[in-house]
């Protein structure tokens, strides 16, 4: 058994390799081959894909070698290297297939390799056989990252989605020629079909009737945000298996969906997920895009709303389900209620088993030059399981003179602003929200600091803010002073800690993609 430089530099990428599979999951051939290959990763594509590839140069330019390059390429940090950004993309789709940044020190390259390397679109593999350059590749690290925009825009896939990393040097005469870091998603060069869901999240407004007086109670208002996101992945396989479910929910709800429609088994990953219980309706949005990828799997076609009836969502607000499903501005109509309707008491969504998603009886695009900016304090989740049921059980029913006017400022002031896009009236309507109904209460019962952020968010130009759902989070909406409005957030979470995002509404709901 050899032993030797070219043995040990293999166990080396194995052993990386190995530990990348620990931290993002079960990886196929063909991605470890693109991973610990020691030869032309253009002509392995080549083969793999049965095309011709192509390079596209997205970026060429001299500059001063930074410290972490020096470090890779034995030089001088401030050294003059040629940075070079590209893309392989194959001949016939014109599919991007890896992405691959390279540096290389000027002062150790012949007049013809680098009048090649800095005019043309040629695979670096492909310059080096030109030249007759006798080389090796020396593997340095492998990784995993979220995508992020600039990824996100190249390969078509999620900003939260992975993608798959390595650096090598190409080593010639025993020095650095080359520094290169390659990279592709995790969900490219699958060996199986996958899907992958990315959920919107939602603040929601206010319930509307917990009054039960005109025979229906429940209903809602609620807006779709594009941000924060949850980002599910699945394949197919004999058992369900849920890597990085925070509660057990998303396990739970892809169980009921097996069972209720008789599917097979998967196998899910939650990629990218924000705190749960925070008033951003994480826990429907999570079980949903379970749900969902199951049926996709097994090429079911399932609504959201029949997979909301299963996993036992939408008991009681159905904006959760129609974000989801549609995104926008939206109202539902709540569930019929008294003896031999919908529901016969007052509770929340999670103990109204049984009890199907409200109808959504008005929806319409929120405009796209508001912006919304979320402050969540760290304070405990908000009121959820049997503490969320108790608090129904005390403060319900409400005034039935708050309905009334909780009715009048949606539907008279709210939702005409909203379509004329009057900011100042819309924002009017909804800060009367928090003083009516069961806002009212949800407001009432929370820290002082919510109440703070609400009342200092207002006074730093926001049109309105308000409390989602049971909170802790706040929202503010405004179109001209998010800068302050976030400066005046981050002040007060200073006393507790927290996070703060500005972001925009989302006017269509989960995005969906197979790999």
């Amino acid at each position: 058994m050899s032993s030797g430089p070219s043995s040990l530099r293999q166990d080396r990428i194995s052993a990386r390799i190995i530990d990348l599979e620990m931290a993002v999951g079960r990886l196929s051939p063909v991605q470890k081959m693109l991973l610990g290959t020691d030869g032309s990763v253009t002509g392995l594509l080549e083969v793999l894909t049965g095309s011709a590839v192509t390079i596209e140069t997205l970026a060429q330019e001299v500059e001063a070698a930074e410290p972490v390059v020096a470090e890779e390429l034995g030089i001088d940090p401030g050294e003059e290297v040629n940075h070079r950004v590209v893309r392989l993309l194959r001949a016939d789709s014109r599919e991007t297939l890896i992405y691959a940044v390279s540096h290389t020190p000027l002062k150790r390259l012949e007049p013809g390799f680098k009048e090649d390397l800095i005019r043309a679109d040629i695979p670096i593999g492909v310059i080096l056989k030109k030249h007759n350059i006798e080389s090796r590749r020396d593997i340095i690290s492998a990784g995993s990252a979220p995508a992020g925009q600039e990824m996100s825009r190249i390969f078509n896939i999620f900003p939260d989605e992975p993608v798959l990393s390595r650096t090598y040097r190409i080593i010639r005469h025993g020095q650095p020629l080359i520094s290169i870091r390659e990279a592709f998603p995790y969900n490219s060069f699958q060996d199986h079909r996958r899907v992958v869901i990315q959920t919107p999240s939602r603040i929601h407004l206010t319930l509307t009737d917990l009054s039960g007086s005109s025979g229906r109670v429940d209903g809602g208002v609620g807006i779709t945000l594009d941000r924060p996101n949850i980002i599910l992945e699945g394949e197919a396989s004999h058992d369900i298996t849920v890597d990085g479910d925070v509660d057990g929910r998303a396990r739970r709800a892809a169980e009921a969906v097996r069972a209720h429609f008789g599917l097979g088994g998967a196998r899910l990953s939650v990629r990218g997920i924000y705190r749960l219980h925070t008033g951003l309706g994480g826990g429907t949005q999570l079980a949903l895009a379970a749900g969902k990828a199951l049926c996709e799997l097994y090429d079911l076609s399932a609504s959201a709303r029949q997979i909301a009836s299963i996993v036992n969502r939408g008991g009681t607000s159905g904006i959760g389900t129609a974000a989801f499903e549609s995104g926008g501005f939206i109202i539902d109509g709540g569930h019929s209620f008294g003896p031999g309707r919908d529901k016969t008491d007052f509770r929340p969504s999670a103990a109204s088993k049984g009890v199907r998603p409200p109808p959504v009886i008005a929806r319409h695009e929120f405009p796209s030059r508001w912006k919304v900016l979320l402050a969540v304090p760290n304070l405990p989740k908000g009121a959820f399981g049997q503490d969320e049921v108790d608090i129904f059980k005390k403060y319900c029913p409400v005034p039935c003179t708050e309905v009334h006017e909780l009715c009048y400022q949606i539907l008279a002031r709210m939702v005409p602003s909203l379509v004329e896009e009057d900011l100042d009236e819309f924002g009017s309507a909804v800060n009367r929200v928090q003083e009516l109904g069961f806002k009212k209460v949800e407001v009432m019962l929370q820290h002082p600091l919510v109440r703070r952020l609400i009342e200092e968010m207002r006074n730093a130009g926001a049109a309105c803010a308000g409390l989602s759902s049971f909170g802790p989070t706040v929202y503010a909406i405004t179109d001209t002073q998010e800068r302050d409005i976030e400066s005046a957030a981050r002040e007060l979470l200073q006393e507790l800690g927290g996070e703060v995002l500005i972001t925009g509404s989302r006017n269509f709901g989960a995005a969906m993609r197979t790999a």
